[in-house]
């Protein structure tokens, strides 16, 4: 499957295909706005006790998820 080609990590840094290239990812979608999310802090852990592995955990915002835009608060 294709890796998206838009990604960008937290502080707005664009983030390649190469970079992700041979590495296991787990792509989450996620509604940080919500304040309902106490699994991502174990996602965290996840994601730093297999990074050496070449795991990852990548959280993906999505605007649609139960009818919210991402300026709704």
């Amino acid at each position: 499957m294709p890796l998206p080609t838009n990604l960008t990590t937290l502080d707005g840094t664009p983030l390649t295909p190469a970079e992700l290239e041979n590495q296991v990812i787990l792509f989450i979608n996620v509604a940080s706005q919500c304040g309902l999310t106490p699994q991502y802090s174990g996602l965290v852990e996840l994601d730093k006790k297999y990074s050496d592995r070449g795991f990852k955990v990548i959280g993906v915002p999505c605007s649609k998820l139960c009818g919210k835009k991402t300026t709704d608060r």
